[in-house]
């Protein structure tokens, strides 16, 4: 049975601890391409902070909402980038979709957070300080986003909810 074709709408989530300690994993279908947690919408109304906990769950084993892990450790950026999906990956997507659309969280984690890969889609991780985590990534969109992460926290904690409309960039 084939699979439905991925809605163009996704989250990437920086897995992060108190530290700045960043979560990268490597993609099992291309070694040598790192990224933070990325995933698709099951659905058409899965509320974009639904697909990130499912996704860090899925990816991770992370569950989100745990004593360890509280929900309100999901932060929303409440930012949006477009980007073309990459040739190799448009067989996933209807015939004809070649953008899509990234929606941005932070998850802060306890250092020592224990990390259960799903094999099929990751074959390894790494804690990396930020700067390191985010030049190691394949992604231009998962770079910036690790490259923002002490200054949405920041924000957050100067009582800035960090919260600002969509913004689409690098179309």
């Amino acid at each position: 049975m084939q699979k439905p074709p991925k809605i163009p709408e996704s989250v990437l989530v920086v897995i992060h601890t108190p530290q700045l300690e960043v979560l990268i994993i490597e993609r099992a279908d291309r070694p040598g391409f790192w990224q933070s947690v990325t995933g698709s919408k099951d659905r058409l109304d899965e509320p974009f902070a639904e697909t990130a906990v499912r996704e860090v769950g899925e990816e991770t084993g992370i569950a989100v909402g745990t004593d360890g892990v509280p929900q309100a450790a999901l932060l929303d950026w409440r930012h949006e980038i477009e980007y073309e999906i990459y040739p190799v990956w448009r067989h996933r997507y209807a015939p004809g979709v070649t953008r899509n659309t990234e929606h941005w969280f932070s998850l802060e984690v306890p250092a020592g957070t224990v990390v259960t890969l799903a094999p099929r889609e990751h074959t390894a991780y790494l804690w990396l300080p930020y700067e390191e985590a985010a030049a190691k990534c394949f992604s231009w969109s998962n770079r910036d986003a690790i490259l923002q992460l002490p200054g949405r926290l920041r924000e957050g904690r100067d009582g800035h909810d960090g919260r600002e409309g969509p913004q689409l960039s690098r179309k």
